[in-house]
């Protein structure tokens, strides 16, 4: 069992980590590229309001979001292997629900934080187009 923790923290980790890396944002709350129309928009103003809203968006804990989704997944993975198998499948099953309910809950976090910066861009008049 001991074994089981060790191996589910390390996966939680590495889960966590390289889902921050490898998701294509320049930063917390900011979508790759927001693209708004910039007819008659003052762009020293409109940088200026992208940095308070993503400033907004980092309120959502991504971290957070990602090691409930890890906690979740293992549960219901090993939930699911142990019904369905013995402790050995109920073991690789918490390791991939692990992984899915982390990939998950970051998402989830990140697409939370992306309507943020452009809910905030439009409430302050800008017209997003993405």
């Amino acid at each position: 069992m001991k074994k089981l923790n060790v191996s589910l923290l390390t996966l939680a980790f590495a889960v966590a980590l390289t889902s921050g890396c490898a998701n294509g944002y320049r930063g917390y709350g900011a979508p790759k590229n927001v693209i708004i129309d910039t007819q008659g928009v003052n762009m020293d103003a409109y940088y200026g309001d992208l940095a308070d809203c993503e400033n907004y968006a980092r309120q959502i804990d991504v971290s957070a979001e990602t090691t409930e989704g890890v906690v979740a997944g293992a549960v219901v993975g090993g939930v699911l292997g142990a019904v369905l198998g013995n402790h050995e499948s109920a073991e690789r099953s918490a390791g991939a629900g692990a992984v899915v309910g982390g990939v998950k809950g970051n998402q989830r976090a990140r697409r939370e934080q992306e309507r943020i910066v452009r809910r905030c861009l439009a409430g302050r008049g800008y017209r997003v187009l993405n």
